[in-house]
């Protein structure tokens, strides 16, 4: 099979793969963005660099269309959502328009082993993918409020809005939305119900993700939109898809298979890319 081909396939599995990724959005109110930066990679073949930052606008934009149902129903508290994308986007752009761009290639060596800018952000978007997985695995409904919601206003919303900061910078290396480190804090921190704090999650995403994107605008004169646009197109389809499929699937053992899947992707690509060094 020739390559031309073989891209050919690839680029169809990339777009299936984008449908799932949307209606795994959908079921479970996140943990699908952290497929968007490996199907960019491995079956559009895009560097990483330009696979975070175009996964920024992936999920943004898919996160903006799921809110709007949590909008509706009343779920998506704005007043802490805006506290936290503030310094939110100000990780991601800051990320995206100065960390990112001026990091050494190679970022640094390690006895003989040189470890390049592409191969350092897959390294670091693996490990934060276990994590994730460790997250959906152990269950979402064994986060419970505690003393922290009892703060005073002024240190419960600086902490919102440092945590908001530390997101935005992982989000802006790796492009991925960050939701299940934004859901435990919420509800630690704020004390908001569950599905609130999906709701209002959704919103702070979209937010940090797409204002984030556009540290890439500037970096970057190329950008392929048609590309950009497909791919979300399907993902917004997948995310209603997900949110009707909801009313018939379990959620809690749904996210536990994810979060399995998603351990076994990360330990793989962290494995292949160490192999690689």
């Amino acid at each position: 099979m020739n390559d031309t081909l073989w891209g050919h396939y690839m680029e169809i599995l990339g777009y299936i793969a984008s449908i799932f990724m949307g209606i795994s959005l959908g079921l479970i109110g996140g943990g699908g963005s952290i497929l968007t930066v490996p199907i960019l990679v491995y079956l559009f073949s895009l560097s990483p660099v330009v696979a975070t930052g175009y996964s920024l606008f992936i999920v943004g934009l898919t996160a903006l269309f799921g809110g709007f149902g949590y909008i509706k129903q009343g779920l998506v508290d704005f007043k802490t959502g805006a506290i936290f994308a503030g310094p939110s986007f100000l990780g991601v752009y800051t990320a995206r328009s100065f960390v990112v761009p001026h990091l050494p290639d190679p970022v640094f060596s390690l006895f003989q082993f040189s470890v390049s800018k592409n191969l350092f952000v897959m390294l670091v978007f693996a490990v934060l993918m276990i994590f994730a997985s460790y997250s959906m695995i152990k269950g979402s409904k064994n986060v419970k409020p505690n003393s922290l919601s009892t703060l005073p206003p002024a240190k419960k919303y600086a902490l919102i809005g440092l945590e908001g900061l530390i997101v935005g910078g992982v989000t802006g290396l790796v492009g991925a939305g960050g939701g299940f480190l934004i859901i435990p804090a919420l509800v630690v921190l704020v004390g908001l119900p569950m599905k609130k704090a999906v709701g209002t999650s959704l919103f702070i995403i979209a937010i940090k993700s797409l204002l984030g994107f556009t540290g890439d605008l500037k970096a970057h004169a190329s950008i392929d939109w048609t590309l950009l646009l497909t791919i979300a197109s399907i993902a917004i389809v997948g995310i209603f898809v997900g949110s009707y499929l909801t009313r018939y699937i379990d959620e809690a053992k749904l996210k536990k298979g994810f979060g399995i899947f998603v351990l076994v992707m990360g330990t793989g690509i962290l494995i292949q890319q160490v192999s690689a060094m």
